[in-house]
Formats: structure tokens, sequence, C-alpha cells
């Protein structure tokens, strides 16, 4: 296991250029300011260094609001019981480094404000009913209540984040008012939509849906219960939030 140092102290760093991108992007975002303690004990237990994006992300921010706080990319510390968790606490890691310990299906990296899940793989996906490669990202969609191939990379993803890749591929679930909605919405809240997102009434007319704002673990919880009740694969591990 590689301490600390070896993961913090490295030549190119990606946290600087990581930075640039986004501050040069149309897309809207916040990234929220990092407790560097916690922040390097997520590293510790990721294993990965600051060269890496996702090191970069871990080591350096609270989290990442983005397309307007429609994604939540988690890092390595997060905001208290009513701000945003961190990733250690999204994926259940344990209280101190575990040399060799790995969240068993893959790392989750973001959540969606409709409960939506985007994850790395682990090194047997098809052990956990996920498509893609080992290290590939996968979205677990509450439209279709699948894990999809996003066929690409963590830092493809980012760069495909920071170019507005979100608002394409979200923009048939978006209504005329989801920007105040979401604005209105605490850190460990999202959106429930009825009828379901699944639903051909929903995906046909977003704007008539009901919709509230609860806590995202009630919102997982019931993606998981949907995946039982249509009889589809088991959504598996969603994420603690």
């Amino acid at each position: 296991m590689r301490d600390i140092a070896e993961l913090v102290d490295v030549q190119n760093p990606s946290w600087p250029w990581l930075t640039d991108d986004f501050a040069s992007s149309f897309t809207n975002h916040v990234m929220l300011a990092p407790d560097p303690e916690r922040c390097r004990a997520t590293l510790l237990q990721v294993q990965v260094t600051a060269r890496s994006p996702l090191g970069a992300i871990i080591l350096n921010t609270g989290g990442i609001l983005v397309h307007d706080g429609w994604v939540r990319v988690y890092g390595g510390s997060g905001g208290g019981a009513t701000g945003l968790p961190s990733m250690a606490e999204v994926n259940g890691f344990p209280a101190t480094a575990e040399e060799g310990w790995q969240p068993p299906a893959g790392l989750i990296i973001a959540h969606d404000v409709l409960g939506g899940v985007y994850a790395l793989n682990g090194m047997a996906p098809e052990e956990h009913d996920r498509p893609g490669a080992p290290g590939g990202v996968v979205h677990f969609s509450p439209v279709t209540m699948t894990w999809e191939d996003m066929e690409m990379g963590h830092s493809q993803w980012l760069t495909w984040l920071v170019d507005g890749g979100a608002a394409n591929h979200y923009h048939e679930v978006l209504w005329p008012t989801w920007r105040d909605e979401v604005a209105g919405l605490g850190l460990r809240d999202g959106i429930t939509v009825y009828p379901f997102l699944w639903s051909q009434e929903a995906q046909e007319d977003m704007a008539a849906t009901s919709r509230k704002a609860v806590p995202m673990d009630q919102i997982l919880g019931m993606h998981a219960a949907s995946c039982e009740q249509l009889g589809l694969a088991p959504a598996g591990e969603l994420g603690t939030v």
C-alpha cells in the first residue's frame, strides 16, 4: 500500500489543468471547499495519485456540482450531515484505510438529482450484472432501470461533463422549471417523479409529472424496488447518501 506522500507528491498533478478546463467551460459548476485531512484519508484508501484526475478531485475538493447542480461529483471530503457526502461515505469506506479493500462492484463517483448513478467498474463487472470493461464508467439510469456502459474512462467522462455532455444526455428528462427545483434541494436530497421516470407517461411529458424533494437514499431504495417490480436485473450497490 503506497503511503500518502507517494500519492500526493507527484510530478505533473492534474489539478491545475483540470481547474483551467472547468474555468473555461460554458458548463455551470461549483467546486466545494475541501477538508484537507479527510481528502488525504480518502485518497489513501483509493490508492490513486494526484497525477490522475480522479486523484486530483479527491485531494482538492469536497465535491463538484455540475450542470447547475444536476450532477454531483463526489470529492475527498463532504459537507457534514446536511452537505454533500464524501466519496468515502457514499462508497462505505472502512473507518481507517485497509490495504486491498475496494468497493466490490466498483467506485461510485457521482449521482444526479433523479438518482442516476455514475460508477467506475470493478475488476469483474459481469459478476455484478454490469456492462463494460473493468475501470470503465457505467451509469445506472432511472429511466431504463438498468446499468449502461458509457464507453469511456474516468478522464474521458470528466471531459464529457466539462464539455456539456450532461445537457445532451438529460435533454429528454428535463422540464421547464428544473433549474429552480434543483436550486432548492439540499445536497443529500433528490427529486422523485410520478408517474415514475421509466413509465411511458413520464417520458412523453415530464412537465406534467408530479415532483417533490426527498432524501436521496429514499430514491435509491425506490430504484432497487422498481428493478424487482419490473423483473429486471438487481440494481446492486447504488451508494449511501
